[in-house]
């Protein structure tokens, strides 16, 4: 197998170099492999090895960085997170790194120096290192697939690093030569045509083999990740029981690995989709009732993918409650940023933003945070947070997309190369270039720590900084055409100490909208000032405004809807079926398999004088050649009505309109539809529009 032949070459060419490097510091056995010492020279680790001014370098992997031991001043507010263990996980996955370094990264420290990532990393509180492993992520000629081209070569030169720095590695076997996740597990080209048996035995000994070489190469291997989101299969099987006899061999070769090197080494099984609830605790159960053997149930959650945090916690402490397993987050991550580094599309955009976190650092730091709050609120087998690959930044500028692409394919520093299309071809095939993650590392583009990457340090005791506006939540007015601008007086201030937001006055730029012509639809910006300075924008949209309640029946309240029918049975219900409507989700529907008659109307009450337009959106079919259906308005008892609508099939949708209805600005209105067909007739009503014209 191509893999193989390449993780034994590897293991002895780190063998060897482990005995060259016993005059640099420590003592390393050689001979058999058996141990070594966790130094690597200066051209591995990607920086000198030299004393760092924020921590004190002792002897090899006994780095203690110097963190805070009460709330301190810094460049963020960091709420406190009270009852972290001494060992909560704060970690990092950093698998890009090598692939970053040789296209060029340098990464700085807070003082602006360069310096090696791992040591500024410790400095900031990380002290676990994450990294997946691939199988043979190259083609036949040694090109890499890209996405940091991890083999477990990359995996050994991480893990020394790691533990230069004191801290502890979760080794990720993906067991797949590429990207392993929901959407695809797709088995090692080495593994090609193996039966299921065959593929278990190839994953024990490649387990085995891979987990020996990193131990040798001198990381402090913590935990092992046997498989990554393995929700809907592992190694090319989707057979839950062949996913759970692979994952038995995975557990047996950690063990086999742990005892024989005399180290305590955790299992973790990793699963996403959290938001749905029943689907992991299933996936909890099944794994007991195989009872496999492992210690830790892993889970990704991004606030932007994964539902609430009350829900994260709730499922941690429900597999520990009920399967008596640790847990940990073993991906995280948020953008501080919405701008591309190098000019590759990002994974999240302006639309992924969730509810009380802004693209900025601030945002970004309380994200984390607030992750790891939710995380230790499920007691103490919750271990801790891994934050994904904060340290993958662009490898050039936004503006050289081309001599980028040559460092994404030499290095593998993208996310995928063009090299990866023979073996995914439907992924990394057709959109492989940059890094999609750059808007959301704890380095900025050019490699220098965020302040953000402090929260790792600050968030045991806190840390308090000058009041400062994190971020304004949006501000837009929409007002009817010929109607008067009215900007509100206040806006929602959201501070860096978020117990100090709320609304604040603002001071808007007249001379902006002063001008603008009210009786021409459009939308436009209007500038203004906080007290402090801060400036502010509101969105005017001048529009025909929709002047019906709950018009598309998306909301649960329909109470504003009145139905009369005729008959024993109301032959209609409002249904959440996307296909039958003509936007959202939902619609009025009828059907009944006898005659039916009814109206749907809804009375809108004191609305601004002037001339309108009523309209609405009907399909359906099988109503009979004698139906009657048509949109009508009453108003100071005078009915107006459509032309007859007919409806001849599904989703032929017919838009009926009433124009010029007078309103005198004291009456109400009622609007509705009325339908009368035969038995069998069916349809759906939806987005009802009321406007001034």
């Amino acid at each position: 197998m191509r893999g193989k032949r390449r993780i034994a070459s590897w293991l002895l060419a780190s063998v060897m170099a482990i005995g060259m490097l016993s005059g640099c510091g420590g003592t390393a056995e050689t001979g058999d492999g058996s141990a070594a010492e966790n130094q690597v020279t200066a051209e591995n680790s990607g920086a000198a090895d030299t004393e760092a001014p924020g921590g004190q370098a002792k002897e090899q992997g006994e780095y203690v960085p110097e963190l805070p031991t009460a709330s301190e001043e810094a460049d963020i507010f960091v709420e406190p997170v009270s009852g972290l263990s001494d060992d909560f996980i704060m970690g990092m996955d950093v698998s890009s790194v090598i692939a970053e370094e040789e296209s060029g990264v340098v990464y700085y420290d807070e003082d602006g120096s360069e310096a090696d990532l791992f040591q500024v990393l410790a400095d900031a509180g990380v002290n676990y290192i994450r990294v997946r492993v691939w199988n043979d992520p190259y083609d036949a000629d040694g090109n890499g697939y890209g996405g940091g081209n991890n083999d477990v070569e990359k995996a050994v030169q991480i893990g020394s690093r790691a533990a230069k720095y004191g801290m502890k590695l979760l080794v990720d076997f993906h067991y797949s030569d590429f990207w392993a996740d929901p959407a695809k597990q797709m088995a090692p080209k080495g593994w090609e045509g193996y039966t299921p048996a065959e593929k278990q035995d190839a994953l024990y000994e490649y387990t085995k083999e891979s987990l020996q070489a990193i131990i040798d190469g001198g990381a402090d291997v913590g935990i092992v990740q046997i498989g990554n989101e393995i929700n809907n299969g592992l190694a090319g099987e989707t057979e839950w029981e062949n996913v759970t006899r692979l994952l038995e061999r995975g557990s047996a070769a950690v063990r086999e690995v742990a005892q024989a090197n005399g180290q305590e080494i955790q299992i973790a099984v990793h699963f996403t989709d959290i938001n749905d609830y029943d689907q992991t605790m299933q996936r909890a159960k099944e794994l007991a009732d195989a009872g496999l053997d492992y210690d830790i149930f892993g889970v990704s959650y991004y606030a932007f993918w994964h539902g609430t945090m009350e829900n994260l916690t709730q499922v941690l402490t429900d597999i520990t409650e009920k399967y008596g397993k640790k847990t940990a987050v073993l991906e995280t991550s948020y953008a501080y940023t919405l701008e591309s580094g190098d000019g590759f599309a990002d994974s999240v955009s302006e639309t992924d933003l969730v509810e009380g976190y802004a693209a900025t650092v601030q945002s970004q730091a309380n994200c984390v945070r607030d992750v790891i709050a939710a995380t230790a609120a499920a007691g103490e087998d919750a271990l801790g947070v891994f934050y994904w690959e904060g340290a993958w930044i662009p490898v050039g500028s936004a503006d050289a997309a081309a001599e980028n692409e040559k460092l994404w394919e030499a290095h593998g520093s993208g996310w995928a190369s063009s090299y990866a299309a023979e073996y995914d071809p439907n992924d990394a095939g057709a959109y492989y270039g940059g890094c999609s993650w750059d808007n959301q590392a704890l380095f900025d583009f050019n490699g220098h720590p965020l302040a953000s990457l402090d929260v790792f340090k600050y968030v045991r005791y806190g840390a308090t900084c000058e009041l400062s506006v994190d971020y304004v939540r949006e501000c837009a007015v929409e007002i009817g055409i010929g109607g008067e601008v009215a900007l509100p007086e206040t806006v929602d201030v959201v501070y860096n100490d978020r117990s100090k937001s709320g609304e604040v006055s603002v001071t808007w730029n007249e001379e902006e909208y002063a001008d603008i012509d009210t009786d021409v639809g459009g939308t436009y910006t209007v500038g203004g000032t906080l007290g402090d300075g801060t400036p502010v924008t509101c969105e005017l949209n001048i529009a025909n405004v929709n002047c019906v309640l709950n018009p598309g029946f998306e909301e649960a309240d329909t109470s504003m809807w009145i139905v009369s029918y005729e008959g024993n049975v109301n032959p209609t219900d409002v249904q959440d079926k996307e296909i039958d409507a003509l936007s959202g989700t939902k619609a009025f529907h009828f059907w009944d398999e006898n005659g039916q008659e009814f109206s749907v109307e809804q009375t809108i009450e004191e609305l601004a004088a002037g001339d309108y337009t009523l309209k609405a959106n009907l399909q359906g079919g099988d109503v009979g050649n004698d139906a009657v259906v048509y949109l009508y308005a009453t108003v100071n008892g005078t009915t107006y009505q459509s032309d007859p609508v007919t409806l001849d099939g599904w989703c032929n949708w017919k838009t009926p309109q009433i124009t010029d209805i007078p309103l005198d600005g004291a009456s109400d209105i009622t609007i509705g539809v009325y339908v009368k067909c035969a038995g069998g007739g069916w349809g759906t009503i939806d987005d009802f529009n009321l406007f001034c014209q």
